[in-house]
């Protein structure tokens, strides 16, 4: 299976000059995202859209882009079952912000089915995170839940690993850390 994937800011071209150009079969947003900078998506209606909201997100876009959310949801396309979680850590008080505590996570995480594909803002606690900075610590929960249920993938955003300090697989689920726009090859096997 064949993947766009947005986060963080929007793509360097055009998105129906990227899918021109090669086969998706799947549209997937990671959050912190402007529907301005994706309003293309509106227009794209023979492709798939699925994603989760970051914490600088306004929880609003993704019904006019046809962007089903998938925030504690499950979504199976071609025998691949995707499941997300939305927003970041808590690391100050704003009513508008999606954001969580740990343990708010933690209780909205409980029961959630495995998955193959996992979609999040946030990276798992540890993995492609700046532990020392609250606005950029990962979720305990979905570490535990990578090691608990190993997904065969992990997409995210929200943070800035360098090439030196990018993780690439935990636990047997290979993580894909996303900026800007990201084609991923994906295969279930």
């Amino acid at each position: 299976m064949h993947i766009l994937a947005i986060a963080d800011r929007p793509p360097k071209r055009k998105i129906k000059e990227i899918i021109s150009e090669q086969k998706i079969d799947l549209i997937i947003t990671l959050g912190d995202l402007h529907q301005s900078d994706i309003r293309e998506l509106e227009d794209i209606t023979h492709i798939p859209k699925i994603g989760v909201y970051g914490n600088h997100d306004s929880g609003m876009y993704f019904e006019p882009l046809g962007i089903k959310n998938m925030h504690l949801a499950t979504y199976e396309q071609d025998g691949i079952v995707f499941g997300g979680f939305q927003g970041c850590v808590r690391y100050k008080e704003n009513p508008d912000a999606i954001m969580c505590t740990q343990d708010e996570a933690t209780e909205l995480m409980k029961n959630f089915p495995r998955v193959d594909v996992f979609l999040a803002h946030c990276p798992p606690y540890g993995i492609n995170d700046e532990l020392e900075e609250l606005a950029h610590q990962g979720f305990k929960v979905l570490r535990e839940y990578v090691e608990t249920h190993t997904p065969a993938y992990l997409f995210h955003g929200h943070t800035y690993p360098t090439e030196e300090t990018l993780i690439r697989e935990y636990a047997g689920t290979k993580i894909e850390y996303v900026f800007e726009e990201k084609i991923l090859e994906i295969d279930i096997t």
